[in-house]
């Protein structure tokens, strides 16, 4: 007699990424795509099949696919950010896919607590609660811009005037595909707008030389930010390196924020499970 299929159950909440080695989903070795066999001689990933340790997706995974009792689980993000950048302020949302969980009895406060319990200082969920499959496709397609913070090295001083009327100045850049990601997306030209919204000189470099910057900033939905930065060799124009017209790199980058689209207003979780049908 055949079985029924077991109904798959969705969670949606927001994640804080607190350290700077953690990847959104499961990070494959490219080489040898963690396949059991092929990554035994696998010279890139040395055997493991990954390239990083974890990732949110098994350190939320593990606790909360064990209380359901399934192996088998998606994880489906509101974007994501590169492993070395950090998701601060109310987090990134998400929904969380568990496929034929036997199990529905699950206090998902409970659940929550023991996630943050486990990966303290490392991750961090928020607002856990039931969601619907709908939720899906509303988390992935829709457009957010962003609000990030940066620590930057400019090779030379800046004059003051240049930063003052950068500051609340909404600009469209034209960017091209970065060399970083150029084997997984297509080479384009992309409009995109940025906005700065702080500059803060924190001091010299003393290791590198030159300037030392703390940089706010908000970009539209699928901006290169580090890029925006650089300018890598003139694919992005401007770039900060080239408004200052001192060479810039990113030293390091924070999510601070997921905005609607127009990066006016930060997008919010509902403390609870939204009402039947809203995601559609």
């Amino acid at each position: 007699m055949n079985q029924p299929p077991k109904a798959n159950v969705f969670v949606e909440a927001r994640y804080r990424k607190l350290t700077r080695d953690l990847p959104q989903t499961v990070f494959f070795c490219p080489d040898c795509k963690g396949h059991p066999r092929r990554r035994r001689k696998c010279e890139r990933c040395e055997g493991f099949g990954k390239l990083t340790r974890d990732s949110v997706q098994e350190l939320f995974g593990w606790v909360v696919a064990k209380a359901f009792q399934t192996r088998r689980h998606k994880f489906h993000g509101a974007g994501r950010e590169d492993v070395d950048v950090r998701m601060l302020g109310t987090g990134r949302p998400f929904v969380f896919e568990l496929c034929g969980p036997k199990n529905f009895d699950v206090d998902l406060a409970e659940l929550e607590a023991e996630v943050n319990r486990r990966n303290d200082g490392r991750l961090e969920i928020v607002g856990l609660h039931y969601s619907e499959k709908a939720r899906v496709r509303v988390i992935k397609e829709t457009h957010h811009a962003k609000e990030y913070e940066a620590r930057v090295h400019s090779d030379g001083p800046v004059d003051p005037q240049v930063i003052e009327e950068l500051i609340g100045t909404r600009i469209e850049i034209s960017q091209r595909t970065p060399e970083r990601v150029a084997h997984r997306r297509a080479d384009l030209d992309r409009k995109r707008w940025i906005e700065f919204l702080e500059f803060e000189l924190l001091g010299d470099d003393e290791e590198n030389g030159g300037k030392l910057w703390r940089v706010r900033m908000r970009t539209q939905h699928g901006t290169y930010v580090k890029e925006v930065l650089s300018g890598e060799g003139g694919k992005t124009t401007p770039s900060l390196s080239g408004l200052f017209d001192v060479p810039c790199r990113c030293l390091e980058l924070d999510v601070l924020g997921i905005l609607d689209e127009e990066g006016e207003e930060e997008i919010v979780v509902p403390s609870g499970p939204p009402p039947f049908g809203s995601g559609v």
